[in-house]
């Protein structure tokens, strides 16, 4: 199992030294959140800005020990993988809805980042690459619907030497520039926007798993030192869910991602690596991901393609493929590489809902590695599901959560086998 302890990009820079206290009393409140997360915090946060701030979220570790202490910090447009995949749940229509809103979250991330003056290093530009000729007419098509949805930001595609404007590698034959997303420092967003739901009145606290949870009229959530009453329920965990709750257990499988943090690198290298200092990821089934930093550092993100597996060596693993990329990055020194949990929907697409006959029990996962963006989109609609009625709520609720049979037993190989054909899938998708 990867020890998910190892210190990050994230933790090492976090600008916000915030500890909340682990419960230790009884409460009662309006609604308890358990999982301190983007999901958690979001939607507690949307919650409070429609005034409803007797909130109570626990965390069992500390905020943003998840997958959002531990991603690319990649803003991108979108929210699923492949919006085709849940057509048959939505209907036509449903699916023109959900991709209309599909491209507000860095929007959202940045009136947020103003309104209560976060200091989370947001950064604009964003580039999609392709390999090949086929992945250059998926990103010619991705340009076409971008510029339908967006109207205030430049988009615009590269092909051929001009690729090397917007990022200094000539591994790619194409590139799709999306001036309106970009990167952002995500610890450092989670932790501005938990400061700013507990200004507002909510309670945050850490070091307080849930042991046991009663439903009913009336929720009940026990922790070691404390218990909380609450009206409403919402389970936010993903992939820490932990069997903690066995109806969204089964919906999820975990897989891993892992990357690296170089050393601080020279203006002139940052320069060549990203013109215009940006985040990028190409368009393959599993991406390489990567972004520079404030501070000089290239982050390098990535997954195994085919057999699913922890490498022994996490920064030999990531440096490999980033010299794929950057082989003039050969000599430089890696200074931290880490990993963890990131918990996939069959359909890659993310889950929200109410528990079977509990329907003051709400629930937000499976994000499938794409969940800094999407969860400021997914929590707005879900905080207005659970505050009053909402339209967007109702919509994507609709879409079917399969169960995943065998994930206990056979792990690996249903994902490794998922892997392949994800892959396999990619040349008739335009994604390989």
């Amino acid at each position: 199992m990867l020890e998910v302890e190892t210190p990050t990009y994230y933790t090492a820079t976090k600008k916000y030294n915030l500890n909340f206290p682990s419960l230790e009393n009884d409460i009662d409140v309006d609604v308890v959140v358990i999982g301190g997360g983007f999901s958690g915090i979001n939607t507690a946060l949307e919650l409070a800005e429609k005034g409803i701030t007797n909130i109570a979220v626990l965390e069992a570790k500390y905020l943003g020990y998840g997958g959002t202490g531990r991603n690319g910090g990649q803003i991108m447009a979108g929210i699923g993988h492949d919006l085709d995949a849940i057509k048959k749940d939505v209907g036509e229509e449903g699916l023109k809805t959900i991709f209309a809103i599909s491209d507000q979250g860095s929007k959202i991330i940045q009136e947020r980042i103003k309104k209560y003056d976060i200091q989370a290093d947001f950064c604009h530009g964003y580039g999609y690459l392709g390999f090949n000729a086929r992945q250059t007419k998926t990103l010619q098509e991705w340009e076409k619907g971008f510029k339908e949805l967006d109207k205030e930001n430049e988009i615009y595609l590269l092909t051929g030497s001009d690729v090397q404007k917007v990022v200094g590698s000539t591994a790619y034959e194409s590139a799709l520039v999306h001036m309106g997303a970009g990167h952002v420092h995500s610890l450092n967003l989670l932790l501005g926007e938990a400061k700013a739901l507990s200004s507002l009145g909510a309670q945050i606290y850490e070091y307080s798993p849930a042991l046991e949870v009663t439903y009913g009229s009336t929720i009940k959530v026990r922790t070691a030192k404390g218990t909380v009453t609450a009206k409403k329920m919402l389970w936010a965990c993903d992939s820490f869910i932990n069997k903690m709750e066995s109806q969204l257990d089964k919906k999820i499988i975990n897989t891993y991602a892992f990357q690296l943090m170089t050393e601080p690198l020279s203006d002139e290298l940052i320069e060549r690596i990203s013109p215009i200092r940006g985040a990028y990821s190409d368009i393959r089934p599993i991406i390489d991901y990567y972004r520079v930093t404030k501070e000089n550092s290239l982050l390098f993100g990535s997954a195994t393609r085919f057999v699913e597996h922890i490498p022994h060596d996490l920064k030999q693993f990531n440096r490999k493929l980033m010299l794929q990329i950057f082989p003039y990055l050969k000599d430089v020194k890696i200074d931290l590489a880490w990993g963890g949990p990131m918990g996939c929907s069959a359909n890659l697409f993310p889950q929200i809902g109410n528990l079977p006959n509990q329907p003051n029990v709400y629930y937000v996962q499976g994000y499938s590695g794409f969940g800094v963006t999407p969860s400021h989109i997914i929590c707005k609609i879900l905080a207005s599901g659970i505050a009053e009625q909402s339209e967007y709520y109702d919509l994507i609720s609709k879409v079917h959560h399969r169960n995943i049979i065998g994930k206990q037993s056979i792990r690996p190989l249903l994902l490794t086998g998922a892997k392949c054909w994800h892959q396999l899938s990619g040349f008739w998708t335009g994604r390989r």
